[in-house]
């Protein structure tokens, strides 16, 4: 009884996982005509930065996946922002795309770029890097800086990736590449804590389930009058007020 229990959750799983995905690419297929245009020229990408947003919205809506956000702090829209979160689902970026409504930029990987259509997309609203090559860290971390220069915000999830192999702990210690960009501009840091979305996506099946996907969005650390040498502080604050709520959330702190 207890085989034929779990082939059906199994079941249900998988075709539920079907449906989201399926939902996720028709949606996308819908909208990349005009995203495509809008990503031909630099001052019509907020729009087709907009549309991104608008195709995570429906994703979530016809998935059946609601987000609770927990505003600790509410962002300005007219502030620029390092906005740095945990990271153990895929599904972490279609939900800052939903939560967040500032025009931003997000730091990924640059393996990203080569899933068909979708890359194209992503190189050209982002910023890639390749974690293994130094030059590209650099160059990340300069058109970081250009960014928030201009007044975009940057999105970054300093872990590195989906590092972490003891979901819910966080890799530690973090990269400085956020810290190293906050400080340089003197542009706030926002944490925020992602606690369940690895429940939702798993990491290595990437089968899915539907819930209710649980955010909280922290006070912003200032920067402004901090310097170099304030930063494995400023690194170790940031991490504990994403990690200890994730931590209280599953009842471990």
């Amino acid at each position: 009884m207890k085989n034929k229990s779990s082939l059906l959750s199994s079941l249900l799983k998988g075709l539920y996982t079907f449906w989201a995905g399926l939902v996720f690419v028709l949606i996308f297929l819908l909208l990349y005509p005009l995203i495509f245009v809008f990503l031909q020229r630099r001052s019509w990408k907020r729009v087709a930065h907009r549309l991104v947003g608008l195709w995570g919205q429906l994703f979530f809506l016809f998935a059946g996946i609601r987000i609770k956000v927990t505003h600790h702090f509410k962002p300005d829209p007219k502030q620029t922002y390092v906005f740095c979160a945990n990271h153990f689902s895929y599904v972490d970026i279609a939900v800052v795309v939903v939560i967040i409504r500032h025009y931003f930029s997000f730091v990924g990987k640059n393996a990203m770029k080569k899933i068909p259509l979708f890359g194209y997309l992503y190189a050209r609203l982002n910023i890639l890097v390749d974690r293994s090559d130094k030059n590209s860290r650099a160059n990340s971390l300069s058109r970081s800086i250009r960014a928030l220069q201009s007044g975009r915000s940057i999105i970054i999830f300093p872990e590195g990736g989906i590092i972490s192999k003891n979901f819910p702990y966080m890799a530690n210690p973090l990269k400085d590449g956020a810290f190293i960009m906050a400080i340089q501009q003197q542009v706030p840091i926002v944490p925020m804590s992602f606690h369940n979305n690895h429940q939702i996506m798993d990491e290595d099946t990437l089968m899915m389930r539907p819930g209710t996907l649980h955010v909280e969005i922290h006070p912003p650390f200032d920067t402004k009058g901090l310097t170099m040498e304030d930063l494995p502080v400023l690194r170790e604050k940031v991490f504990e007020s994403i990690q200890n709520p994730i931590l209280a959330y599953y009842g471990l702190k």
